[in-house]
């Protein structure tokens, strides 16, 4: 096994444990929350939606438009746009004080219709700027089954049939998880960090800023009166599906060395930036409760 091979396996290894984690400290009536109130005010799973798949998208055109960015720095970005969460997200929403039915909840609804999304946004986006672009829902789908719904729908049985066991697997599951991951993102970083450092300097890194900004301002705005539902949705909209973003953008410029580094060094930003969203939020919670 080479490196590169056993690298994937590093990372495919650790979004199962993280993932099956979470699924263990989950419900069925969490994970199915959100599609059962999306037909009820305040209509949650419609905000989601216009915050990821409206709003963030029409961002990365713009930026594309406005800074003139280089083609595949462009793709890389409207990759990442269309791209729904992130399988590990939910961990950091429920930190915030998030409801499980909303977190788990979104993170399903989103993952089913980005199936049927993410192929009509690709193919709108290809026709938007006159060239062939496509991503069939079949690879949306085995990327999504493979990262989301299998590992997550694992965790979710096991926590039915054997709830106490499966209230001790999560920690250690989760624990074995992030240090897989940490491995790897070092390992990706050596490798791609001479690119990545190459965008930092120019438009590349303003727009990943913006774009990033934006995005976690709309899902805080469009997420409702309720605060923990507001740092939700920010998170949602901001954090995206980098092997997904990633499978996207190779389908449409194969064989361009700076997608990976754009779409890895977008990841970054959005760590940065909602671990920064996450501490004033936790700031005016804790401001709240002494008052």
């Amino acid at each position: 096994m080479d490196g590169p091979q056993l690298l994937k396996l590093l990372v495919t290894a650790s979004i199962l444990l993280l993932v099956f984690a979470l699924g263990a400290r989950a419900t069925f009536a969490d994970a199915t929350c959100v599609v059962r109130e999306s037909v009820r005010p305040p209509y949650w799973l419609l905000r989601a939606l216009v915050a990821m798949y409206v709003v963030v998208p029409a961002t990365a055109v713009g930026l594309g438009i406005v800074l003139d960015l280089e083609r595949p720095i462009r793709v890389g970005l409207l990759a990442l746009a269309v791209a729904p969460i992130p399988p590990i997200l939910p961990r950091r929403q429920l930190e915030l004080g998030g409801s499980a039915g909303h977190v788990f909840g979104l993170l399903v609804a989103v993952s089913l219709c980005a199936i049927v999304q993410v192929p009509v946004m690709v193919e709108v986006l290809g026709r938007l700027f006159g060239r062939e672009a496509s991503f069939g829902p079949g690879r949306v789908a085995a990327v999504i089954g493979m990262t989301i719904l299998i590992p997550l729908t694992a965790g979710l049985v096991v926590r039915w049939l054997t709830p106490r066991w499966a209230s001790r697997a999560a920690p250690w599951a989760s624990r074995l998880g992030t240090v897989l991951l940490a491995i790897a993102v070092i390992a990706i970083l050596v490798k791609a960090g001479p690119m990545m450092i190459s965008l930092v300097r120019g438009d590349t890194m303003f727009a990943i800023v913006a774009m990033t900004a934006i995005a976690i301002g709309a899902g805080h705005w469009i997420g409702g009166p309720n605060p923990s539902d507001r740092a939700i949705l920010a998170f949602a909209s901001a954090m995206r599906h980098p092997a997904l973003a990633l499978a996207v953008a190779t389908a449409n410029v194969p064989q361009e060395p700076r997608l990976f580094a754009v779409i890895l060094l977008y990841v970054l930003v959005s760590l940065v930036m909602t671990t920064l969203y996450a501490a004033t939020i936790r700031r005016q919670q804790h401001l709240r409760a002494a008052a």
